[in-house]
């Protein structure tokens, strides 16, 4: 269990964090679990911000710049339709305020 002397970093800390990383980060999220290092929705944004690797955001103590993965126009594209697919098709429980996010 994590304390403040001994802090858990996300299972992707100081690996590349891309959209598949971030795919495997949100299947095992469980919204309905408190929020944590290991359970966060990568794909939530906070104040215009993306979560590193941990689900911190800028700002926050202990963030830290997440190494990204290759990016070009088709990538994108792709990465656009899984995210509308997600969007359309929510996680059971996943609304504002769930234990799950950080919004």
């Amino acid at each position: 269990m994590p304390t403040k002397l001994n802090f858990e970093y996300g299972e992707y800390d100081d690996k590349f964090w891309d959209n598949n990383a971030k795919k495997d980060v949100y299947n095992k999220w469980d919204p309905a679990t408190p929020r944590s290092t290991r359970n966060f929705n990568p794909f939530e944004t906070f104040e215009g911000n993306s979560p590193d690797a941990s689900g911190i955001y800028p700002g926050e103590a202990r963030y830290k710049d997440p190494r990204s993965g290759d990016v070009s126009y088709r990538i994108m594209m792709e990465e656009r339709h899984e995210y509308d697919q997600r969007e359309a098709n929510p996680k059971a429980g996943s609304k504002p305020g769930c234990a799950g996010c950080k919004s």
